[in-house]
């Protein structure tokens, strides 16, 4: 019964959230795309709490930036943002769009995963956006902590030099990240490299490319988690 309530419910808010947030072309619209990214995105935790910090001397990571950060982010000299949730027809990202271009920031896509692993594609997408994408960069999610964890582990050990054990700290509760939850499984991945490397020594991106095996680094994470 409880459980029948409870998707019901889940459906309604689904079809709520969907229902708006999808224009921000008239003040009207605005006003209630504004409402959306607080409500359904949860926004209005991130006007105080950024997440934000340096990983490298042009590098930043952070949670997902609202258009009021931006100023903040020129005054940085920001010129380009990895996005690491990807496009969406809603407001949180219409407004992301729209800052960048106001404020002549180059904004890239690259979705990933929080709490499952990503293709491989998905992961040499981003390798190849750390070589191209203009400086300062900053790379962020929604909330800073899972995606923006392993795409800065990743940063340090293929652009700054670092080991994976060293990279390891990206993905650690200073920046909300919890090694238990689902999204555990990123510093799981991380860990399976360290581990292939200390056996035979090999970049991260020939592993991507060659030996990461999405299925069963996620099947060993659930063995691991007893879920």
């Amino acid at each position: 019964m409880l459980r029948t309530i409870y998707s019901r419910f889940r459906s309604w808010q689904v079809n709520l959230n969907s229902s708006f947030g999808k224009d921000i072309s008239r003040p009207k619209s605005r006003f209630m795309a504004k409402v959306h990214i607080h409500l359904v995105d949860h926004a209005w935790i991130r006007l105080l709490w950024t997440n934000m910090y340096r990983l490298a001397p042009q590098v930043w990571r952070s949670n997902q930036p609202g258009p009021r950060r931006f100023n903040y982010l020129k005054k940085l000299g920001i010129r380009s943002i990895i996005n690491l949730r990807g496009p969406s027809a809603f407001a949180v990202y219409l407004f992301e769009k729209e800052a960048c271009t106001t404020h002549d920031i180059q904004l890239y896509d690259a979705p990933i995963g929080a709490f499952h692993l990503s293709e491989a594609k998905n992961y040499l997408a981003l390798f190849d956006l750390f070589d191209r994408a203009e400086k300062p960069l900053l790379i962020h999610c929604k909330s800073g902590a899972d995606r923006a964890g392993i795409a800065s582990a990743f940063y340090m050990i293929d652009q700054e030099g670092a080991t994976a054990e060293q990279a390891m700290t990206q993905l650690s509760l200073k920046y909300a990240h919890r090694k238990n939850s689902r999204a555990g499984v990123q510093g799981h991945m991380l860990a399976t490299y360290a581990r292939d490397n200390r056996e035979v020594p090999i970049s991260l991106r020939a592993w991507i490319k060659t030996r990461y095996d999405q299925d069963a680094i996620s099947q060993s994470f659930k063995q691991k988690r007893g879920k």
